[in-house]
């Protein structure tokens, strides 16, 4: 395992990062590579952005140090930050004196105003950074897609237009924050821990997860700490470039992807901060799924991934956001996901989607029922998915009771998806992985020409 793994923080380049049409090259495999790893083993990654960005996220660093500067000591009561149910609709100043941090949000649609309802006057360029960094994000969830081998831009379906339509109001965020500005006195609670032997102060005592689907955050100091996979925590924002960025996914990918994105737990160490007149000043742009959508794992189950039972009801972004989330109820799918693309001893990058064939190795043959369920599953990837897309159509898989009645109707809401694909009459328009396994032997031979022949012969061997 620690042979696979990566030594440091994996550091991409957004560039690379972006598809094109035809086969993917090899600098795009290889930062595939690198991002997935980094995000299995450290919760985070480093992205370059190109150089020229790097001014713009400089410029913006420099303007909220002076917005904040210029504010007054301490906040009127109106702007203590309080948890709203309207969590999409947070924008302008707020403050927290028990973690001593201010934040502005800054979220396209929704103009801020003070307590005494004038227009309050956001920081400089905060419409150019969201636009830069909000491409970004969904540049780099498109990259996740890849791994996990989902169709291109799966997550489309659950993100804000682009550009907004009239009146819409953007369910991402750019949040603008200060850490323990000398001129800001609030009732600060801190944690100290104890870290190789040193006493270390954090913002927070418990740590914290985004509920985003993946978010970007540049600081002007490092103190940014996450979690990886052993349970330790990291120092990931030290010795950043000019145009160099954090990102970490959140709780609304972990839920999107039945889990197989582990979220990012993180929390920020305050005790280098004496002497700096500004605080600790950071952009953090939070890619968030629209409130209007919901968060189903539809996706992961057409590209074959076992879904758990706490994963398989949809449930709506809305609701999904107002939930509180347990660091208990978080698991790790795998020690290092099997969506990483090693290097073989040729130097060509594989996916290990594949599977292993080294019968020279050959284990103890698996029971039937499971033989089923995973032929099922590779003919669904390998036969169904690309029928579907070279049609246009996009699977969605009806419930096995409901069906069972659909497929002795005339007129059914699956019969035309069916018809269209060729699936074959009277086995039901459901996931294979939960068909009967009867059903699942109709579902082979009808994709898999001349499958039961090469069955006979299979168990028929010692």
């Amino acid at each position: 395992m620690a042979g696979n793994g990566l030594p440091s923080l994996g550091r991409v380049k957004l560039t690379d990062l972006i598809a094109s049409d035809g086969l993917p090259s090899d600098s795009y495999k290889i930062s595939i590579t690198t991002l997935s790893q980094s995000l299995a083993q450290y919760s985070a990654a480093i992205i370059q952005l190109p150089t020229l960005d790097g001014a713009l996220l400089r410029s913006g660093l420099e303007s909220a140090r002076l917005y904040f500067h210029q504010r007054a000591s301490y906040p009127p009561a109106e702007m203590i930050h309080t948890n709203s149910r309207e969590w999409c609709k947070t924008s302008g100043y707020y403050a927290d004196p028990q973690l001593w941090q201010e934040t502005f949000d800054y979220r396209p649609g929704l103009t801020p105003t003070e307590p005494s309802n004038t227009i309050e006057f956001p920081p400089a360029g905060l419409p150019d950074l969201f636009s830069l960094l909000g491409k970004a994000a969904r540049d780099i969830l498109d990259a996740i897609c890849y791994p996990l081998n989902l169709r291109s831009s799966a997550f489309t379906g659950i993100l804000d237009n682009v550009p907004l339509k009239v009146r819409e109001i953007s369910s991402s965020v750019l949040s603008v924050c200060c850490h323990s500005r000398p001129s800001f006195q609030g009732a600060q609670h801190h944690s100290l821990t104890q870290e190789d032997g040193h006493l270390v102060m954090f913002s927070d005592p418990e740590q914290q997860a985004d509920k985003s689907l993946i978010t970007i955050v540049k600081a002007d100091r490092p103190g940014l700490h996450i979690r990886d996979f052993h349970g330790r925590w990291m120092l990931v924002d030290v010795d950043l470039g000019p145009q160099e960025a954090i990102i970490y996914p959140g709780l609304a990918l972990y839920q999107a992807t039945a889990g197989y994105m582990s979220p990012a737990f993180h929390r920020v160490e305050m005790g280098n901060l004496q002497g700096h007149m500004y605080g600790r000043c950071s952009l953090a742009f939070k890619l968030m799924p629209k409130s209007m959508a919901s968060l189903n794992c539809s996706e992961m189950s057409a590209a074959g991934h076992g879904v758990e039972a706490q994963f398989q009801l949809p449930i709506a972004v809305d609701d999904f956001m107002q939930r509180s989330h347990s660091t208990d109820q978080i698991f790790t799918r795998h020690s290092f996901p099997s969506y990483n693309f090693p290097a073989t001893q040729e130097g060509s990058l594989k996916p290990l989607f594949k599977r292993k064939k080294n019968n020279s190795t050959r284990c103890k043959p698996l029971p039937p029922s499971k033989r089923l369920r995973l032929e099922a599953q590779r003919v669904l990837k390998e036969r169904v998915q690309d029928i579907a897309d070279k049609k246009g159509i996009k699977l969605r898989f009806c419930n096995l009771k409901e069906c069972e009645g659909h497929i002795q109707a005339l007129d059914s809401p699956c019969g035309s998806i069916r018809m269209e694909i060729g699936w074959p009459p009277g086995v039901p328009f459901v996931h294979p992985h939960d068909l009967p396994n009867k059903a699942k032997r109709g579902f082979l031979e009808a994709y898999e020409p001349g499958w039961s022949a090469s069955q006979d012969l299979e168990n028929q061997s010692p």
